[in-house]
């Protein structure tokens, strides 16, 4: 019934501050902007990252960290780090997850949880697939 990914929808009150966040965090400009709505496409499938003004969400929709975290396949967690310096803060140090998965979460400086994970199941998916 799912699937796949096809687009994360973070929440900002500031969509110019959190564009030049993650502009600094991705190195590359959102590939759509509106007044209300920025898109970076990201990835080995182009999976996309959104950013909603919250003058948008839903009603009672919390403004900080909800508990959810989606992660993104990263090649080395400790790149972490990297966040943190741009004032991410952390959510979730390194953690050894078993034979091939480390996680790790930050929260953005505009409330949302973004997990990075090291995915030895993400790779032999990519292998098969034709990715690099």
């Amino acid at each position: 019934m799912l699937r796949g990914l096809t687009t994360v929808s973070f929440y900002a009150d500031d969509l110019t501050q959190a564009r030049r966040w993650y502009t600094a965090f991705l190195g590359f400009e959102p590939y759509f902007v509106t007044p209300a709505y920025i898109e970076f496409r990201i990835g080995d499938y182009q999976h996309e990252l959104g950013f909603i003004d919250r003058r948008y969400a839903p009603a009672g929709a919390p403004a900080g960290p909800a508990g959810e975290v989606v992660f993104w396949h990263v090649d080395d967690v400790a790149s972490t780090a990297r966040l943190l310096s741009l004032g991410a803060k952390e959510y979730e140090p390194i953690t050894e997850r078993g034979d091939g998965f480390v996680t790790a979460s930050v929260v953005d400086p505009f409330g949302n949880i973004l997990g990075v994970m090291y995915n030895a199941h993400y790779l032999e998916v990519l292998g098969k697939t034709g990715g690099a």
